[in-house]
């Protein structure tokens, strides 16, 4: 039984630990596809005059995005997010990741 116990908790540290790499290095997703992905499911409402707050890829440095999205069952469009795939959420991740204002190629306009 302990040793069971041992190896559930040792899958369940793995699987944590690779969900963490995965959100800590913007190179695991697409980032030319989550540019895509960006404008067609978030830039809709995140645009001047729109119905959430502007936001571009220079809005947040590279720990910021970490942050939030890591955080992301705690936004207000939480409910557009779950529409999403695990993978399109990463391809966007690495998109804004990528060209964070404090990344080496930050994005040049929103």
């Amino acid at each position: 039984m302990f040793k069971r116990l041992m190896v559930m908790l040792l899958i369940v540290s793995f699987i944590g630990a690779s969900l963490g790499l995965a959100l800590a290095s913007g190179d695991k997703g697409n980032s030319r596809k989550g540019k895509y992905l960006y404008r067609k499911n978030c830039r809709v409402c995140h645009v001047e005059n729109g119905k959430a707050k502007e936001l571009s890829p220079i809005s947040k440095t590279q720990a910021q995005w970490k942050t939030t999205f890591e955080a992301r069952d705690k936004l207000a469009c939480k409910a557009e997010w779950a529409k999403m795939s695990d993978k399109d959420i990463n391809d966007i991740y690495a998109y804004l990741w990528g060209h964070a204002k404090d990344s080496p190629s930050p994005a040049k306009c929103k």
